[in-house]
């Protein structure tokens, strides 16, 4: 790997706007990778899902039906049309920036010098599928199908997101819970027949402190209501609200538990004559530990070692891919991708000095894998 020509490549991917809701940007880089990958002579195809969504791509280097190796990762980013041109990729002291430059179009070139390299040492043995997805800042509403299908074909599976700030991959991940709440009550004129109103917002008050006192910081559980919209004049008894709401859980019992309680709270409602419109559910499941992925990740650790890569762990509270492809059976390995920080942020970056290391792990692990 040569890498100032990644660093060029990884400018040109950078330097397109490529969020999840831009599906012209997204199938740029699609297309992009589509033309690197197809050189290898390896088996390209794109899957079309949605008009509201780039395409996905799934590169396999046998025609299998069961997969060895499943390789997660994804072209969206999580920012706005015109964000490239505001700040574009650049390099300062030994950091790359830019948007979407460690989360993860820096992984995604990563993946193909990997395989590049893995082919010209005839080390690429086992049945292996790349998947690149278009949505997964959203939770991979669109592809969510597409994963499960393919995590169910797959022993192991290794998500390239970034690994942390101080090089640590992640180890457990929560699971996701998304929910928005509707109050529908009765306008009224605040003070001719205010009596006659029903207020969305006074319930939605209720709400936010019922849903927040769901929060327990001992089983790992958080309830966040991010969002709350309502009302149109001070003198109108509102008539519609609304509230978002994040939640994160650590097992499946605790998701299955916050979503009863939620849909409980309609059986108490403070304001009578106020309809309560509940949409939402477990958006990504939790990723615990098991027995099969301590052992995946002692091979991971072995094969840093054999490259003098220091292997350490952490716990996230955000979800991956990794969390849907491990809730239908494979086995996960997650965040083994280039280390850098500040994801979602402005002054997101990339170390440089971690791409090679990160090339370098992938294609032990794949090696040890097969």
């Amino acid at each position: 790997m040569n890498l100032d020509v990644y660093l060029k490549e990884l400018e040109e991917l950078v330097n397109i706007d490529s969020g999840s809701k831009i599906p012209k940007g997204v199938d740029k880089v699609c297309d992009l990778l589509f033309k690197k990958f197809e050189g290898l002579n390896l088996i390209v195809k794109k899957h079309y899902i949605s008009d509201d969504a780039g395409h996905c791509l799934e590169i396999r280097n046998k025609d299998n039906e069961n997969i060895d190796i499943l390789i997660l990762g994804h072209m969206d980013t999580v920012f706005g049309e015109g964000e490239s041109t505001k700040r574009p990729f650049t390099i300062k002291d030994n950091r790359a920036y830019g948007p979407g430059v460690v989360d993860m179009k820096s992984a995604l070139l990563c993946i193909y010098y990997a395989i590049e390299e893995l082919i010209n040492e005839d080390n690429l043995n086992k049945s292996i599928c790349i998947a690149f997805n278009c949505d997964e800042e959203i939770s991979s509403i669109y592809s969510r199908e597409l994963l499960e299908d393919l995590g169910r074909k797959s022993k192991y599976a290794l998500i390239l997101e970034p690994a942390r700030a101080n090089g640590a991959f992640v180890a457990n991940r929560k699971g996701v819970m998304k929910y928005k709440i509707e109050f529908k009550g009765v306008a009224s004129h605040s003070g001719n027949n205010h009596k006659e109103g029903k207020s969305a917002i006074n319930e939605l008050a209720h709400w936010v402190l019922n849903l927040h006192k769901l929060t327990n910081y001992e089983k790992g559980t958080t309830v966040n209501v991010g969002i709350i919209n309502g009302g149109s004049s001070a003198n109108v008894v509102c008539p519609y609200a609304s509230c978002e709401v994040d939640i994160r859980v650590t097992c499946k019992e605790e998701a299955d538990k916050i979503d009863k309680a939620i849909n409980e709270l309609k059986n108490n409602i403070h304001t009578q004559g106020v309809e309560v419109v509940i949409n939402g559910g477990l958006k990504r499941p939790p990723m615990p530990m098991t027995k099969e992925r301590e052992d995946l990740h002692k091979i991971v650790e072995e094969a840093g070692k054999e490259e003098n890569i220091n292997v350490h762990w952490t716990d996230a509270g955000g979800g991956s891919d990794g969390n849907i492809v491990a809730s239908v059976g494979a086995c996960v390995v997650d965040a083994i991708g280039p280390i850098g920080g500040l994801a979602h942020n402005e002054k997101e970056y990339l170390e440089i000095e971690s791409i090679e290391p990160s090339i370098r792990l992938l294609k032990n692990i794949i090696k040890k894998l097969s």
